[in-house]
């Protein structure tokens, strides 16, 4: 790690002229009580494990300044986005269009709308809810105008890392001729994945001058969801944060995005061994530090560019609900405010909230926003706004001019899962629960490889 750093600092022709960086963290952790996210159940928090953070890195060339904010968050909700992105640009005069902001997709953090049925579910928690929301835009801008204050001048090194034993394509093809979803361990109908994973380890290190660490940004295409319980956990990522803090120091902030992972999570099917609980979170945030730590030997200084920031909303169709769809809907979510006995099949839950969210929308489409910041020929982000299957996001880095294409997705809006086309017909969780209909994934990589062409060598 030390001779490739070393490397870096040996090529100061290559080093961006005149670009200046800084990082900072602010903590985003609600009270105890707040209802929690990421289970079709109401739990309200009986304390934090381990803080929620909103990190911030800015950088700035030639008088254009981004933001680019990771949060330990289960989403990035619109409103939420518009809020944070008014607050950056009032504190800091950063373009609300240059702040990127992305989710890492925490299962163990709070719920992001107090119209939520799960925060109806927990006493209490709505005013608490509430009172956090409220809040949180100017908590994240925090995060950001310290970054701004502290920038320096800097240079940037990337490399990708490879992790193959940590991520699973949790859709499989079963004997039945049917897609199962997290069909369970060991099941003998899987007949294999549906899928692939991308096990790509995306590095991109923003060092000073001097050569002290300002950041270390780390993307890797895994669903968080390894902690669980009633206390707040930014999971595995704050493992490996403290790994790369033991080694670069604990003035090092390490900014963590989650790459196109709709139909990937960390279940090794073919191991019978319990995946769930702080352990697991230790043993995947140390695996992947030790992979980008492997990947600190292979830095490259990126060659001189300009920085770029491109953004465009994008319509997505609604899918077809019928009157019946909805109905059955309302009357699932009342059953299960009403505590049933046995409770709805999960698929129906799915289905219900899915029906009666997408009947609750004016119109016909979604308007999402698709994002790309680069930096020179060789490095690029791209904001995708909800739970991308894997293999859109292998298409836009397959597409792309760039020699790094960094997918952050759940970025500027978070809008349920968004499968490829040939998931459709194959069903399913991510299927039933999608808020947009085929096709939509399809769009978005189209404009994002619109976005990353145009940037190119400009």
């Amino acid at each position: 790690m030390r001779l490739a750093l070393l490397a870096a600092l040996a090529f100061p022709q290559l080093a961006h002229a005149g670009l200046t960086a800084g990082a900072a963290v602010s903590d985003i952790t609600p009270p105890r009580g707040c209802p929690m996210a990421g289970y079709y159940s109401a739990r309200g928090a009986e304390g934090t494990r381990d803080p929620l953070h909103a990190k911030a890195l800015v950088l700035e060339q030639d008088g254009t300044r981004v933001a680019l904010v990771a949060l330990d968050l289960i989403g990035t909700p619109r409103e939420i986005v518009e809020a944070t992105r008014a607050a950056v640009e009032k504190a800091t005069g950063i373009p609300a269009a240059n702040v990127m902001i992305s989710a890492t997709h925490s299962h163990t953090g709070p719920v992001l709308s107090a119209r939520s049925a799960f925060a109806e579910g927990v006493p209490g928690g709505q005013q608490i809810l509430r009172d956090y929301l409220a809040e949180l835009p100017a908590r994240i801008a925090a995060a950001v105008k310290a970054a701004d204050e502290k920038r320096r001048p800097a240079r940037v090194t990337t490399a990708t890392g490879r992790e193959e034993r940590l991520a699973f394509n949790r859709r499989f093809f079963m004997l039945d001729g049917t897609v199962g979803w997290n069909p369970g361990k060991l099941n003998p109908r899987i007949v294999r994945p549906a899928g692939p994973t991308d096990p790509a380890v995306p590095v991109v290190c923003v060092d000073g001058l001097d050569g002290k660490p300002i950041a270390t940004y780390v993307n890797f295409a895994m669903h968080l969801d390894t902690v669980g319980g009633m206390y707040y956990s930014a999971d595995y990522p704050y493992q490996l944060a403290r790994c790369l803090a033991a080694v670069r120091g604990e003035d090092m902030v390490t900014i963590f995005t989650t790459g196109c992972c709709g139909d990937i999570n960390h279940i090794n099917v073919s191991s019978a061994a319990p995946q769930k609980g702080d352990g697991e979170a230790a043993r995947i945030g140390t695996r992947l530090a030790a992979e980008v730590l492997r990947t600190y030997d292979r830095l490259e200084p990126l060659a001189v560019g300009p920085l770029r920031v491109s953004t465009a909303m994008v319509e997505l169709e609604l899918p077809a609900v019928t009157a019946e769809d909805v109905a059955k809907g309302k009357a699932v979510i009342a059953a299960l405010q009403a505590g049933a006995k046995p409770a709805p099949a999960f698929l129906e839950q799915v289905k219900a909230f899915q029906a009666t969210d997408v009947a609750g929308r004016l119109g016909k489409a979604f308007a999402v926003e698709v994002q790309v910041i680069s930096l020179g020929d060789d490095l690029a982000w791209v904001s995708l706004p909800g739970e991308i299957f894997v293999e859109l996001g292998l298409t836009i880095k397959a597409g792309s001019p760039f020699k790094q294409t960094i997918c952050a997705e759940l970025a500027n809006g978070s809008i349920g899962y968004i499968p490829n086309r040939v998931a459709y017909p194959q069903g399913n969780y991510e299927v039933v629960s999608a808020r947009v209909a085929a096709g939509s994934g399809e769009k978005l990589v189209d404009e994002a490889l619109r976005q990353l062409r145009a940037q190119w060598r400009k």
